[in-house]
Protein backbone atom coordinates (compact mmCIF):
# COMPACT_ATOMS: atom_id res chain seq x y z
CA UNK A 1 0.00 0.00 0.00
CA UNK A 2 1.42 3.39 -1.21
CA UNK A 3 0.17 6.53 1.10
CA UNK A 4 0.29 8.91 -2.24
CA UNK A 5 -0.83 7.63 -5.93
CA UNK A 6 -0.26 10.07 -8.29
CA UNK A 7 -2.77 10.13 -11.23
CA UNK A 8 -1.76 11.49 -14.55
CA UNK A 9 -4.08 11.94 -17.59
CA UNK A 10 -2.18 12.31 -20.79
CA UNK A 11 -2.56 12.24 -24.58
CA UNK A 12 0.48 13.44 -26.97
CA UNK A 13 2.72 15.18 -24.02
CA UNK A 14 6.18 14.12 -25.49
CA UNK A 15 7.19 17.80 -24.50
CA UNK A 16 5.81 18.40 -21.17
CA UNK A 17 5.27 14.78 -19.37
CA UNK A 18 8.89 14.40 -18.51
CA UNK A 19 9.72 17.11 -16.85
CA UNK A 20 6.56 16.72 -14.78
CA UNK A 21 7.84 13.44 -13.84
CA UNK A 22 11.57 14.13 -13.23
CA UNK A 23 9.89 17.18 -10.87
CA UNK A 24 8.20 13.93 -8.94
CA UNK A 25 10.81 11.77 -8.95
CA UNK A 26 12.49 15.02 -6.79
CA UNK A 27 10.09 15.71 -4.09
CA UNK A 28 10.60 15.14 -0.71
CA UNK A 29 7.43 13.22 -0.31
CA UNK A 30 8.89 9.63 -2.03
CA UNK A 31 7.57 6.74 -2.47
CA UNK A 32 4.75 7.78 -4.58
CA UNK A 33 2.36 5.08 -7.21
CA UNK A 34 2.29 6.80 -10.33
CA UNK A 35 -0.07 5.96 -12.47
CA UNK A 36 -0.61 7.14 -16.00
CA UNK A 37 -3.85 7.19 -18.20
CA UNK A 38 -3.06 7.49 -21.85
CA UNK A 39 -5.80 8.37 -23.99
CA UNK A 40 -4.19 7.09 -27.43
CA UNK A 41 -0.98 9.39 -27.59
CA UNK A 42 0.72 8.90 -31.16
CA UNK A 43 3.65 10.89 -29.90
CA UNK A 44 6.81 9.24 -28.08
CA UNK A 45 4.16 10.33 -24.85
CA UNK A 46 4.27 6.69 -23.54
CA UNK A 47 8.20 6.29 -24.43
CA UNK A 48 8.85 8.91 -22.22
CA UNK A 49 6.76 7.83 -19.42
CA UNK A 50 7.94 4.24 -19.38
CA UNK A 51 11.77 5.48 -18.60
CA UNK A 52 10.54 6.28 -15.38
CA UNK A 53 8.98 4.28 -12.54
CA UNK A 54 4.93 4.53 -13.73
CA UNK A 55 2.56 2.09 -14.27
CA UNK A 56 0.63 3.35 -17.80
CA UNK A 57 -2.77 2.56 -18.74
CA UNK A 58 -4.69 2.78 -21.57
CA UNK A 59 -7.71 4.45 -23.14
CA UNK A 60 -9.55 5.03 -26.49
CA UNK A 61 -10.17 7.94 -27.81
CA UNK A 62 -13.57 7.23 -28.38
CA UNK A 63 -14.40 6.16 -24.86
CA UNK A 64 -12.33 9.38 -23.20
CA UNK A 65 -13.79 11.45 -20.80
CA UNK A 66 -12.26 13.77 -18.00
CA UNK A 67 -13.97 11.83 -15.71
CA UNK A 68 -13.77 8.20 -17.11
CA UNK A 69 -9.84 8.45 -17.74
CA UNK A 70 -9.62 10.21 -14.21
CA UNK A 71 -12.03 6.74 -12.26
CA UNK A 72 -9.82 4.54 -14.76
CA UNK A 73 -6.44 5.97 -12.66
CA UNK A 74 -8.17 6.67 -9.10
CA UNK A 75 -9.43 2.60 -9.40
CA UNK A 76 -6.04 1.20 -10.03
CA UNK A 77 -4.28 3.58 -7.41
CA UNK A 78 -3.37 1.71 -3.71
CA UNK A 79 -2.67 5.39 -2.33
CA UNK A 80 -4.52 6.79 0.45
CA UNK A 81 -4.28 10.13 -1.31
CA UNK A 82 -4.38 10.73 -4.73
CA UNK A 83 -2.64 13.43 -6.44
CA UNK A 84 -4.45 14.11 -9.29
CA UNK A 85 -1.79 16.38 -11.96
CA UNK A 86 -2.37 17.38 -15.49
CA UNK A 87 0.60 15.92 -17.95
CA UNK A 88 1.94 19.43 -18.84
CA UNK A 89 2.27 21.03 -15.49
CA UNK A 90 5.30 20.94 -13.60
CA UNK A 91 6.45 21.53 -9.75
CA UNK A 92 8.34 24.98 -9.17
CA UNK A 93 9.57 23.29 -5.50
CA UNK A 94 10.86 20.02 -4.27
CA UNK A 95 9.05 20.23 -1.52
CA UNK A 96 4.98 20.67 -3.55
CA UNK A 97 3.68 17.86 -2.66
CA UNK A 98 4.68 18.22 0.91
CA UNK A 99 2.26 21.40 1.38
CA UNK A 100 -0.76 19.76 -1.40
CA UNK A 101 -0.74 16.89 1.69
CA UNK A 102 -0.51 18.86 4.59
CA UNK A 103 -4.20 20.32 5.31
CA UNK A 104 -5.12 16.92 5.42
CA UNK A 105 -4.54 16.37 8.97
CA UNK A 106 -7.86 17.91 9.00
CA UNK A 107 -9.86 14.69 8.80
CA UNK A 108 -12.79 17.27 7.56
CA UNK A 109 -10.88 17.99 4.42
CA UNK A 110 -12.04 16.03 1.12
CA UNK A 111 -9.42 18.15 -1.45
CA UNK A 112 -6.65 20.36 -1.44
CA UNK A 113 -5.49 22.20 -4.67
CA UNK A 114 -2.49 24.36 -5.28
CA UNK A 115 -1.51 27.48 -7.31
CA UNK A 116 -0.98 27.85 -10.76
CA UNK A 117 1.22 30.07 -12.70
CA UNK A 118 1.91 29.87 -16.34
CA UNK A 119 5.11 30.13 -18.44
CA UNK A 120 6.65 31.93 -21.85
CA UNK A 121 4.06 30.35 -23.81
CA UNK A 122 1.07 31.44 -21.78
CA UNK A 123 -1.57 34.34 -23.10
CA UNK A 124 -1.08 37.35 -21.13
CA UNK A 125 -4.70 36.95 -20.86
CA UNK A 126 -4.46 33.67 -19.14
CA UNK A 127 -1.78 34.75 -16.76
CA UNK A 128 -4.10 36.82 -15.45
CA UNK A 129 -6.48 34.31 -15.07
CA UNK A 130 -4.37 32.17 -12.83
CA UNK A 131 -3.65 35.29 -10.38
CA UNK A 132 -7.50 35.59 -10.27
CA UNK A 133 -7.92 31.52 -9.63
CA UNK A 134 -4.98 31.10 -7.61
CA UNK A 135 -4.22 33.76 -5.39
CA UNK A 136 -0.99 34.35 -3.40
CA UNK A 137 -3.14 34.07 -0.04
CA UNK A 138 -3.65 30.73 1.84
CA UNK A 139 -7.86 30.00 1.66
CA UNK A 140 -7.82 26.54 4.32
CA UNK A 141 -11.28 26.16 3.98
CA UNK A 142 -13.72 27.33 1.08
CA UNK A 143 -17.08 28.45 1.96
CA UNK A 144 -19.75 25.59 0.97
CA UNK A 145 -21.59 27.65 -1.75
CA UNK A 146 -18.12 28.41 -3.66
CA UNK A 147 -16.96 24.90 -4.49
CA UNK A 148 -14.25 25.68 -7.09
CA UNK A 149 -10.82 23.63 -7.55
CA UNK A 150 -8.67 22.47 -10.62
CA UNK A 151 -7.53 19.41 -11.40
CA UNK A 152 -4.20 20.38 -12.66
CA UNK A 153 -3.03 20.29 -9.76
CA UNK A 154 -4.97 19.06 -6.53
CA UNK A 155 -5.45 16.09 -4.10
CA UNK A 156 -8.17 13.93 -2.98
CA UNK A 157 -8.46 11.45 -0.23
CA UNK A 158 -9.22 7.76 -1.84
CA UNK A 159 -12.18 6.42 0.42
CA UNK A 160 -14.10 9.77 -0.32
CA UNK A 161 -13.47 9.08 -4.10
CA UNK A 162 -14.90 5.65 -3.93
CA UNK A 163 -18.10 7.13 -2.40
CA UNK A 164 -17.91 9.84 -4.93
CA UNK A 165 -16.72 9.01 -8.08
CA UNK A 166 -15.69 11.16 -11.24
CA UNK A 167 -19.39 12.19 -13.18
CA UNK A 168 -18.15 10.44 -16.89
CA UNK A 169 -20.52 11.83 -18.88
CA UNK A 170 -19.58 16.15 -18.30
CA UNK A 171 -17.61 17.71 -20.64
CA UNK A 172 -15.14 19.25 -18.00
CA UNK A 173 -15.59 20.76 -14.48
CA UNK A 174 -15.78 16.89 -13.09
CA UNK A 175 -13.61 18.27 -10.51
CA UNK A 176 -15.87 21.34 -9.64
CA UNK A 177 -18.99 18.97 -9.68
CA UNK A 178 -16.78 16.39 -7.36
CA UNK A 179 -16.15 19.33 -5.00
CA UNK A 180 -19.91 20.57 -4.82
CA UNK A 181 -20.65 16.78 -3.92
CA UNK A 182 -18.23 16.22 -0.91
CA UNK A 183 -19.08 19.93 0.12
CA UNK A 184 -22.53 18.96 0.04
CA UNK A 185 -21.76 16.21 2.15
CA UNK A 186 -20.32 18.35 4.74
CA UNK A 187 -16.41 17.92 3.82
CA UNK A 188 -14.06 20.79 3.24
CA UNK A 189 -11.46 21.79 0.27
CA UNK A 190 -8.44 23.89 0.77
CA UNK A 191 -6.24 25.73 -1.40
CA UNK A 192 -2.60 25.66 -0.49
CA UNK A 193 -0.36 28.70 -2.31
CA UNK A 194 2.53 27.07 -1.53
CA UNK A 195 2.03 24.03 -3.56
CA UNK A 196 3.16 25.78 -6.91
CA UNK A 197 3.08 24.51 -10.13
CA UNK A 198 3.65 26.12 -13.90
CA UNK A 199 0.82 25.31 -16.37
CA UNK A 200 1.82 25.17 -19.66
CA UNK A 201 -0.69 26.04 -22.51
CA UNK A 202 0.29 26.66 -25.82
CA UNK A 203 -3.50 26.95 -27.46
CA UNK A 204 -4.57 28.18 -30.71
CA UNK A 205 -7.73 30.48 -30.72
CA UNK A 206 -9.49 27.47 -31.63
CA UNK A 207 -9.13 25.65 -28.88
CA UNK A 208 -9.07 28.21 -26.53
CA UNK A 209 -12.99 28.67 -28.04
CA UNK A 210 -13.62 24.78 -27.72
CA UNK A 211 -12.55 24.74 -23.86
CA UNK A 212 -14.43 26.94 -22.62
CA UNK A 213 -17.50 26.27 -24.48
CA UNK A 214 -17.13 22.62 -22.93
CA UNK A 215 -16.69 24.33 -19.73
CA UNK A 216 -19.67 25.86 -20.19
CA UNK A 217 -21.70 23.38 -20.88
CA UNK A 218 -20.39 21.46 -18.27
CA UNK A 219 -20.93 24.02 -15.68
CA UNK A 220 -24.80 24.14 -16.80
CA UNK A 221 -25.30 20.71 -16.31
CA UNK A 222 -23.82 21.45 -12.58
CA UNK A 223 -25.64 24.06 -12.43
CA UNK A 224 -29.08 23.93 -14.21
CA UNK A 225 -29.95 27.43 -12.67
CA UNK A 226 -27.22 29.28 -14.46
CA UNK A 227 -26.79 31.52 -17.33
CA UNK A 228 -24.78 33.75 -19.42
CA UNK A 229 -26.54 36.08 -22.15
CA UNK A 230 -25.18 38.14 -24.79
CA UNK A 231 -25.17 40.17 -22.49
CA UNK A 232 -22.84 38.93 -20.34
CA UNK A 233 -20.82 38.37 -23.21
CA UNK A 234 -20.82 42.08 -24.27
CA UNK A 235 -20.07 43.34 -20.60
CA UNK A 236 -17.39 40.82 -19.59
CA UNK A 237 -15.54 40.73 -22.69
CA UNK A 238 -15.17 44.14 -22.60
CA UNK A 239 -14.47 44.63 -18.99
CA UNK A 240 -11.82 41.92 -18.99
CA UNK A 241 -10.30 43.56 -21.75
CA UNK A 242 -10.29 46.71 -20.20
CA UNK A 243 -8.00 45.28 -17.11
CA UNK A 244 -5.62 43.16 -19.26
CA UNK A 245 -4.87 46.72 -20.62
CA UNK A 246 -4.60 48.07 -17.52
CA UNK A 247 -1.94 45.27 -16.13
CA UNK A 248 0.13 44.89 -18.98
CA UNK A 249 0.80 48.69 -18.94
CA UNK A 250 1.84 48.36 -15.51
CA UNK A 251 4.02 45.44 -16.42
CA UNK A 252 5.23 46.85 -19.62
CA UNK A 253 4.19 44.65 -22.26
CA UNK A 254 1.06 46.31 -23.83
CA UNK A 255 2.68 46.65 -27.01
CA UNK A 256 3.20 43.02 -27.51
CA UNK A 257 0.07 41.62 -26.26
CA UNK A 258 -2.14 44.54 -28.23
CA UNK A 259 -3.88 41.87 -30.29
CA UNK A 260 -3.54 38.77 -28.72
CA UNK A 261 -5.35 40.25 -25.11
CA UNK A 262 -8.98 40.69 -27.09
CA UNK A 263 -8.55 37.36 -29.49
CA UNK A 264 -7.87 35.51 -26.32
CA UNK A 265 -10.90 37.20 -24.54
CA UNK A 266 -13.39 37.08 -27.80
CA UNK A 267 -12.74 33.02 -27.66
CA UNK A 268 -12.92 32.83 -24.20
CA UNK A 269 -16.53 34.36 -23.69
CA UNK A 270 -17.96 33.39 -26.85
CA UNK A 271 -16.93 29.83 -26.89
CA UNK A 272 -18.59 30.60 -22.87
CA UNK A 273 -21.95 32.06 -24.43
CA UNK A 274 -22.12 29.25 -27.12
CA UNK A 275 -21.91 26.87 -24.38
CA UNK A 276 -24.80 29.27 -21.93
CA UNK A 277 -27.60 29.33 -25.16
CA UNK A 278 -30.15 27.87 -23.17
CA UNK A 279 -29.56 28.42 -19.07
CA UNK A 280 -31.07 30.28 -15.81
CA UNK A 281 -29.72 32.37 -13.05
CA UNK A 282 -25.81 31.84 -12.54
CA UNK A 283 -24.17 31.48 -9.05
CA UNK A 284 -22.78 34.63 -7.85
CA UNK A 285 -19.81 33.53 -6.62
CA UNK A 286 -18.68 31.22 -9.51
CA UNK A 287 -19.58 33.97 -11.84
CA UNK A 288 -16.98 36.21 -9.72
CA UNK A 289 -14.26 32.95 -10.06
CA UNK A 290 -14.73 32.44 -13.56
CA UNK A 291 -15.16 35.20 -15.43
CA UNK A 292 -14.57 38.36 -13.94
CA UNK A 293 -11.19 40.04 -14.30
CA UNK A 294 -8.59 40.48 -10.87
CA UNK A 295 -9.21 43.38 -10.06
CA UNK A 296 -6.66 46.62 -10.19
CA UNK A 297 -5.05 46.01 -7.11
CA UNK A 298 -1.02 45.65 -7.31
CA UNK A 299 0.21 43.67 -4.17
CA UNK A 300 3.70 43.07 -5.56
CA UNK A 301 5.63 40.14 -6.16
CA UNK A 302 4.81 37.47 -3.27
CA UNK A 303 7.97 37.23 -0.80
CA UNK A 304 10.48 34.92 -1.33
CA UNK A 305 11.59 31.48 1.07
CA UNK A 306 14.77 31.48 0.51
CA UNK A 307 14.62 28.13 2.30
CA UNK A 308 12.69 26.88 -0.44
CA UNK A 309 14.52 24.19 -2.84
CA UNK A 310 13.38 24.82 -6.16
CA UNK A 311 13.56 21.93 -8.76
CA UNK A 312 16.62 22.65 -10.94
CA UNK A 313 14.87 21.61 -14.64
CA UNK A 314 17.47 23.09 -16.85
CA UNK A 315 19.69 19.97 -16.02
CA UNK A 316 17.39 18.08 -17.11
CA UNK A 317 16.99 19.20 -20.68
CA UNK A 318 18.23 15.89 -21.74
CA UNK A 319 15.57 13.78 -20.46
CA UNK A 320 12.55 16.00 -21.67
CA UNK A 321 14.15 15.62 -25.28
CA UNK A 322 11.81 13.87 -28.17
CA UNK A 323 12.46 9.88 -28.66
CA UNK A 324 12.66 9.03 -32.73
Amino acid sequence: MFKVSLVIRCYNEEQHIGRLLSGIMKQTVQNIEIIVVDSGSTDATVSIASRYPVKILSIKPNEFSFGRALNIGCQAASGEFLVIASAHIYPVYQDWLEHLLAPFSNPTVALTYGKQRGCETTQYSEHQIFATWFPDQLNTMQKQEHPFCNNANAVVRRDLWKQYPYNEDLTGLEDLDWAKRVMQAGYQIAYVPEAEIIHVHQETPSRIYNRYRREAIALKQIYPEEHFDFFDFIRLFFLNIFNDYYHACYDQCLGRNLISIPLFRLMQFWGTYQGFTQSAQINSQLRQTFYYPRGLSRTGKPSENNQRQAIDYASQQQSFEKIH
